[in-house]
């Protein structure tokens, strides 16, 4: 479901004070006070709280990204236009590494590994989609298992990385890009299973 402009407007808003304040119901009330709106709606706009939060900051970049490079480098083969959406998803993120570091710090709690599994796994099928993959077989799942595991590492690595423009997170990335082989040859390589069609 697309995010609408004015939660939208909210989740830029509370990532900005989550680097400052963490994902709390401070840092939404100051939001929501900054955007000429009623504090007290902070139960209403999420209500499930802190993990509401995080997912919905993560799922409004993943939609920022596939509008960002849906149909772009068609010219391109598979493996770069994956690597174009993930830097281009990284992009969008630049400006509030702290609040996505706070994010990670709670995310990777043991007790949050379904979330953070969750909000991974959506991520790299937004970055298929924005590199126009439209399989539907047994490649689907295994292509957005292995690029979920590229995403994890290259995500952790991008909050450590203080290099310019991200350079050696990208260098990182296409390391694990290359460490996985092309993904357009991916499909050809897995064994020729029925596999029930998404309706």
């Amino acid at each position: 479901m697309q995010i609408d402009e004015q939660k939208a407007a909210l989740i830029d808003a509370l990532a900005q004070n989550a680097g400052f304040d963490g994902w709390t119901g401070k840092s939404l009330r100051m939001a929501l006070s900054g955007l000429g709106r009623d504090a007290a709606e902070a139960d209403l706009a999420f209500p499930g709280g802190r993990a509401e939060m995080i997912a919905a900051y993560f799922e409004l970049g993943d939609e920022r990204m596939i509008r960002a490079r849906l149909g772009q480098g068609a010219e391109s083969g598979t493996t770069a236009r994956v690597r174009a959406a993930v830097a281009a998803r990284l992009e969008l993120m630049a400006g509030e590494k702290e609040a996505v570091r706070r994010a990670m710090a709670w995310l990777v709690l043991p007790m949050n590994a379904p979330r953070l599994a969750k909000i991974i796994a959506r991520m790299a099928d937004a970055v298929w989609f924005a590199a126009g993959d439209k399989s539907a077989d047994m490649s689907w799942y295994s292509k957005r298992a292995i690029l979920g595991a590229v995403l994890s590492a290259t995500l952790l690595y991008w909050l450590s990385d203080s290099s310019m423009d991200s350079e050696n997170t990208l260098a990182f990335l296409d390391r694990r890009l290359a460490g996985v082989g092309r993904f357009g040859k991916l499909k050809a390589r897995l064994p020729r299973l029925p596999f029930p069609q998404h309706a």
